[in-house]
């Protein structure tokens, strides 16, 4: 059988090795990025590059968007040129962004109106997860879209679970991530008091890692703390925006979540600062650069 047209925006840092996959698996894909620089590896390994959303989606059975936030999602699918106005009754679209839940139901009925389905499957992973296929979808939508997605999100993942209804999938990707920028603003905390006390560092590290506070975040995050790398594999601005949107779904459901609103105010600060285009584990320069050594 051959395989659907697929209709991809968003070429960032995990957009692009996500499209990249579905190419490899044989897909055809058409891709549109605000940034067309961007666009430029995949149209030389085999994509078309569309002159818009609208554009992209006219031909596409599958249309998937990965971009930063709401308002981006917003002008992709219901912008002047926006894929909404272009794909044609029965196709599947897929939003892979982190978004706020209340946005992802007002675009779920705006493509039900237009005889289409919306499912919200946003990923867990980072850059090197997409561009070796080995993604965690987090699938909101009905059952029947979701098989029918399967095929395409198998491209570019290692696990698809369907949490529930419309909406589920961003809801659960929002409580992942504030769990995660917690941790790090904790492991921040706990390693800049390390070095400020003048404890063994290495000792301090080996211990910690492999005891009860030993997470994957933990050990994803000190390595980049300590040599000092903070390329980008999740943008600090984008975990602080992911922060704000899960402070939005705790105050749905009359929770103020303390201990994220905690965290974002040290992502925001280092943001303020200018790391916020730097990996998120950037936030413990934050706290490096304050105060005093130990002697």
């Amino acid at each position: 059988m051959s395989k659907p047209n697929i209709a991809f925006f968003g070429l960032g840092l995990m957009g692009s090795g996500m499209a990249r996959r579905l190419l490899v698996a044989g897909f055809p894909v058409t891709v549109f990025n605000r940034n067309r620089d961007k666009a430029a590896a995949l149209v030389g390994e085999g994509a078309r590059l569309a002159e818009c959303p609208r554009d992209a989606a006219k031909d596409a059975e599958v249309v998937i968007s990965m971009v930063a936030d709401d308002n981006a999602s917003h002008s992709m699918w219901l912008g002047e040129q926006g894929a909404l106005s272009g794909s044609a009754a029965g196709t599947l679209l897929i939003e892979s962004s982190t978004l706020t839940v209340g946005w992802v139901r007002e675009l779920a009925a705006e493509a039900t109106a237009r005889g289409c389905e919306l499912l919200d499957a946003p990923v867990t992973g980072s850059k090197s997860h997409a561009a070796a296929g080995e993604l965690n979808f987090l699938v909101g939508g009905s059952p029947a879209a979701s098989e029918k997605a399967r095929p395409v999100l198998a491209a570019m993942s290692r696990s698809m679970i369907h949490i529930g209804p419309t909406g589920s999938g961003a809801l659960l990707k929002l409580i992942n991530n504030f769990l995660c920028g917690v941790q790090a603003a904790s492991v921040a905390e706990a390693l800049t008091l390390i070095e400020r006390s003048g404890l063994d560092r290495d000792k301090a590290i080996e211990f910690l890692t492999g005891g009860a506070p030993g997470s994957p975040v933990l050990k994803t995050v000190l390595p980049r703390m300590t040599n000092h790398d903070f390329t980008p594999n999740f943008r600090l601005a984008l975990m602080a925006k992911d922060l704000v949107y899960s402070l939005q779904a705790g105050k749905r459901y009359g929770l103020d979540l303390a201990m994220v609103a905690s965290a974002l105010g040290l992502f925001n600060q280092a943001a303020s600062a200018g790391k916020g285009d730097q990996d998120f584990s950037a936030v413990v320069e934050l706290l490096r650069n304050k105060g005093p050594m130990a002697k």
